[in-house]
């Protein structure tokens, strides 16, 4: 499984990268805003640390101005990836960005049906928000299961990026599905890192380690 990193925040992402644990970036307008950086700015600088996709999200509701905005993204960065809304305009631009060879994500799916659209559309991604449904008292694993169902019946291309993670077991779960990516916030990714056992035997080695130098 791939992890992509959820945020706009440079620093952040290249601690990941240094880790090793970032293979992509997911951004939007909400988390560009909080990053206190022009679009443009941002973007380019994810690029220089980031050689995996960095999907960006423009505002157009209609194809025209979609696949503007997406063809002005792509000469920012060899590894653009422009985010689409699940719509019918949407999917109009995805075929036509599809075309160009520009890769495209589309974003706020919440249905099989939904996926299985854009995947006919051509899309390179899409992004299934497993969190969101939860918070409505849907089921949002069971949502990447039968996506990754359908995908694999009928050998789509698409990759499935489980998106609004709340916490490390949506991505063991994901990850257990066999699901492409992951983009997760970075207290997700942090956490993932963390168990109280952990710490305790660490900190249990290192009193005993204390007591060995008396």
């Amino acid at each position: 499984m791939k992890f992509f990193i959820d945020t706009a925040d440079v620093e952040s992402i290249r601690k990941a990268v240094e880790l090793g644990m970032c293979d992509g970036v997911t951004t939007n307008p909400t988390l560009i805003m909080k990053s206190g950086k022009d679009q443009k700015t941002v973007i380019k600088e994810i690029a220089k640390i980031v050689k995996g996709p960095i999907s960006v999200e423009g505002i157009s509701e209609t194809a025209d101005g979609m696949v503007k905005e997406g063809e002005e993204f792509s000469k920012w960065a060899p590894n653009i990836v422009v985010k689409i809304p699940m719509t019918k305009e949407g999917m109009k631009a995805v075929r036509r960005l599809a075309a160009q060879g520009i890769d495209t994500n589309v974003t706020l799916i919440f249905s099989a049906s939904q996926a299985l659209l854009a995947a006919k559309a051509g899309a390179t991604y899409v992004s299934p928000f497993v969190g969101r449904l939860d918070d409505i008292s849907e089921d949002g694993l069971q949502l990447i299961a039968d996506i990754l169902e359908i995908f694999r019946a009928y050998d789509y291309k698409t990759q499935i990026i489980v998106a609004s993670i709340r916490h490390p077991m949506h991505v063991v779960d994901s990850a257990r599905l066999g699901a492409h990516i992951a983009t997760m916030p970075t207290e997700v990714f942090e956490k993932m890192f963390k168990h109280p056992l952990t710490d305790k035997g660490i900190a249990q080695f290192k009193e005993d380690y204390a007591k060995t130098k008396k």
